[in-house]
Order: C-alpha cells, then structure tokens, then sequence
C-alpha cells in the first residue's frame, strides 16, 4: 500500500515532500530509469562532480512546483483554478523528462523524436500508464500530456513551460551546485514569492510575474546565459557531445543498435551497446576521455547568420562533415562541424502585473526603467556561440572556408556535394 506521503533529502533543496499521488507514479520503471540518466550528458568529463541525474532534477522541479502552488494558493490566487489542475501540474512537473534519451539533449540534436514525444507516448503506456488512470481516470495521462507538450489550456502551464517555469529554476541551480561553479544563481525564493495570475483580456488566466520579482527574472535569465557559455557549450562538453551523436548515428545506420532501444536505454546501458555490440571506435574514445581537439572557434559574432541546416539537418551535416575530412586528410568521422543553437534561451514572453494593479506584456523589447536584459538577449546569445570544428588528429590546412560554407543554403550545399566541388 502506497504511503500518503514520504519525505525526500535533496542536496539543493533539503526536504521534499512527495504525496500519494506523486509515490504512486514514481516507483514505475519509466520514472526509475531517470536515476540512470545524467542530467548534463557529457559535462563529467569535464566537471567531475556533474554526475547528478534526471531522476533529481524531476524531484527539484516537483518540489517547486508544490512551492510554487503553495505561494499562490497563500495569496488566494488559486480560487478560480481547479483542485484537478493543480494534481496535473505537479504530476507534469515529476515526469516532463520520461522520454530524456540517454546522455541528455545529444540525440535530439542528432535528429531524433523530441523528449516531450517520447515523454508524451510513455504517460499511456505500462506500469505508468495504469497508475496514473487509478490516480485520475482515462484523461489524466491527457491532461499531463498537454502541460508537459506546453499544449494546455490549464491557467497553471506557465510553471511547465515558458519565462518562468520552474524545470529551469531547478536545473540551473542544481547544475551549478553540482558542477561547482558560481554561475547558476537565480533569486529563487524572490522568484516565487512574486508569481501571479494575471487575467488575460479573453478572461483566462496565465502564469506572470509581480513588478517586484523583475530582477528576480533578470537573474534567471543571466544565470542561463552563464551556464550555456561556461558549462552547456564548453567545447570539451561539446566535442565529447558531437562524438558521440555520430557513434550512434552510426550504430543506427548499421542496424547494431535499434532506435526503440536507445529511447529506453540508460546511459550506460547505451554506451555497453555501442562499445560490445557495435564495437564503436567513437564511443570508446568518448568513454577513454580522448576528445577531439577544436581545429577551428569562431564567436558567432564572427560567423554571421548560419543557415538552418547547420543545426536542422543533421544528414547534410554528416555528408559535410565527411567531405571537409577527405579534402583535408582526414578519414570519414575524423572531423565534426559544431554550431549549436538555442534560440529561445533568453525569450521572456510574459504577463507583469505592476505595483499600480496594471497589467502589462513583458517581451523581448524589455520594459522602460526595467528589464533590460531582453534587449541585449541577442548579443549575449552570439557571445555565448562559437563555431567549432573538432578533429581527432591535428591538420595543416586553415578551416576559415566553413564560414562562407554556413552562410549557404542546403540546397547550395548539396549542389556542391553532388558536383565534387571543393567545400573549402
């Protein structure tokens, strides 16, 4: 029989309260396998302590979540929201990440199916499938669903998906504290303290923020900002990263390593694949820490707009890949062209509810006398960037032709491949 509620240590946040509802999804294989999948991919073998998993992190972003709902609920902000809603939410907040592939974002990058997907599937599916219809009847896994997709008509989505939810609050604090860096600092009792509901002119309600957690919301955005530059996309990380996107890749392609698998692989589980059954060069130089080394960094400032296939189409960049190592000496596989994208990383598209009782958008164009932030978003977006190629042994050849070579179409590009011509 499931307790009603049990009490979690947590490094971050010390106590977390887990209720009947919460026990019964979690003790399911699909949310006990997030304590094998690390939460940074990579990072390790960069900042040894970054080994911590998706497993807490899921518990980090239920816990706010609860906090979050408390805050509001304190304020009486609550009374027009359903009690159905607020189960929702927290559940969507326990399992937004089910359907994280091993080795966080990598293979969604390498052009498989979204983790929101996968994630989305799994709510029907097995052990979790049942348990939640005890929950909550045939339409909860639904209505967890539609938050988790950032599709619900649910006034509490905000705190799943958008400016302020809270998955972020929890990650950039617990991947700073685990990494041991200084950069992921978010004001977060500030943070919470100034959410609001705020009246939408159809009469719903939306997630939004107090005028007087602004610079709360300046902090989280800067402490994204500094994560991506320093942790995210250091070119360690991020070359360990591109190895091993291109050794499962290639397992996929020779058929040693199936896709249903990899969606319900743990981190280890996948690398044994690649290393015994694949016998994946690559992956054992990921797993030995012999990372290729960068043979070309260019701020993004430097590069100009790329065009969307660098990060949008991984086939062509394979096909690219290998024609840039065969014009400069090298094997195919032995050169890996990185550019990484996050668009969104400092959007803020939300509600402010002014210390007047107004109501007014906070968006990319910042506020007057506030919220400055957005409107250097993307200068600090460029600076956080580079353009990298990683080659696993040294050349002579300069790489400065990949600049003009990300600037084409994909059309451009494949007309070069298919006539020989030089991409350099």
């Amino acid at each position: 029989m499931t307790a009603d509620f049990e009490i979690v240590r947590d490094p971050l946040w010390d106590n977390i309260r887990l209720d009947r509802a919460a026990l019964q999804a979690l003790d399911t294989p699909a949310v006990q396998r997030l304590r094998y999948i690390r939460q940074l991919g990579h990072a390790f073998l960069v900042y040894p302590g970054a080994t911590h998993t998706r497993f807490e992190h899921a518990l980090g972003a239920y816990h706010l979540t609860r906090r979050a709902l408390a805050s509001l609920d304190e304020r009486g902000e609550l009374a027009r929201v359903p009690p159905d809603d607020r189960r929702d939410v927290q559940l969507a907040a326990l399992l937004h990440d089910i359907g994280h592939y091993p080795f966080s974002h990598a293979l969604e990058e390498a052009g498989f199916l979204s983790h929101e997907t996968l994630g989305v599937r799994k709510l029907r599916e097995g052990e979790l499938g049942a348990r939640l219809t005890s929950i909550g009847g045939a339409g909860l896994a639904e209505s967890v669903g539609a938050l988790i997709a950032g599709r619900s008509a649910s006034p509490l989505q905000g705190l799943i998906s958008g400016s302020l939810d809270l998955d972020k609050i929890d990650y950039l604090s617990r991947d700073a504290r685990m990494c041991g860096v200084p950069y992921g600092t978010v004001d977060v009792d500030r943070l919470l303290g100034s959410l609001t509901l705020v009246e939408r002119d159809d009469g719903r309600l939306e997630v939004g923020v107090h005028e007087k957690g602004v610079s709360a919301l300046e902090s989280l955005l800067f402490a994204k900002y500094q994560m991506y530059r320093n942790v995210y996309w250091h070119h360690a990380v991020r070359s360990a990263t591109c190895m091993f996107k291109r050794a499962v890749r290639g397992a996929v392609a020779r058929g040693s390593v199936l896709m249903g698998g990899i969606a319900e692989a743990t981190d280890d589980g996948l690398m044994e694949l690649l290393l015994t059954r694949d016998r994946n060069e690559l992956a054992a130089c990921v797993r030995a820490r012999r990372l290729y080394k960068r043979a070309l960094e260019l701020p993004a400032s430097d590069v100009g707009a790329a065009e969307p296939w660098v990060s949008d189409d991984p086939d062509l960049v394979e096909q690219v890949e290998d024609r840039l190592a065969r014009e400069i000496g090298l094997a195919p596989g032995e050169l890996l062209l990185d550019f990484p994208t996050r668009e969104s990383m400092l959007a803020v598209d939300l509600p402010l509810r002014t210390r007047g009782g107004g109501v007014e958008r906070l968006t990319g164009e910042g506020r007057a006398g506030s919220l400055g932030l957005p409107r250097v978003a993307d200068e600090l977006y460029q600076s956080a960037r580079r353009l990298r190629i990683f080659v696993a042994r040294p050349v002579e050849r300069a790489l400065d032709g990949v600049v003009a070579l990300v600037a084409l179409s994909a059309d451009a590009v494949r007309a070069r491949l298919a006539a020989g011509a030089s991409l350099l």
